[in-house]
């Protein structure tokens, strides 16, 4: 999964979620609210590590097999 997103940086933009799960920005904001996706907010800012997109990712897959 992770060679699938390299070309992204280690913190990514609700931006660059948006393109790496197709979806539209208030899906974004709803998982980010959620705490579907982990995060950290400073002020208005989201910071978000790539590895929580790739958690959330993994965690679609194992839960929806079986």
């Amino acid at each position: 999964m992770e060679k699938v997103f390299e070309s992204y940086s280690d913190i990514v933009s609700v931006d660059d979620i948006m393109r790496m799960l197709s979806i539209g920005k208030s899906s974004v904001y709803g998982l980010l609210k959620s705490n579907q996706i982990k995060h950290v907010r400073v002020g208005r800012k989201y910071i978000i590590p790539k590895r929580s997109v790739i958690d959330f990712i993994n965690g679609i897959c194992y839960n929806n097999t079986g």
